[in-house]
């Protein structure tokens, strides 16, 4: 087993970061990862990390979705990585 971290993270439109982290926090997965943590920053950007244990590097892991168009900037930016313990 290896244990992969997802990492999400998404830019408000101006005045709607609150409404995003909201929403981020809001969002029930498939099933539970071991760990989750949710962040905002400055420019109303909210990133959420989740921790899973899998099989594989490079295995099929619940992800949150694209929030509405009308409150991000940009297309949601999505990471995935390997822990090396």
């Amino acid at each position: 087993m290896t244990v992969v971290a997802l990492m999400w993270e998404a830019r408000a439109v101006d005045g709607r970061g609150a409404e995003l982290l909201e929403w981020a926090r809001a969002q029930q997965l498939a099933r539970d990862p071991l760990r989750r943590e949710t962040f905002r920053a400055a420019q109303d950007r909210v990133l959420v990390i989740t921790w899973w244990e899998a099989a594989h590097a490079d295995a099929e892991l619940p992800e949150l979705p694209e929030p509405a168009p009308d409150v991000i900037t940009r297309p949601v930016h999505r990471w995935r990585f390997e822990s090396l313990g």
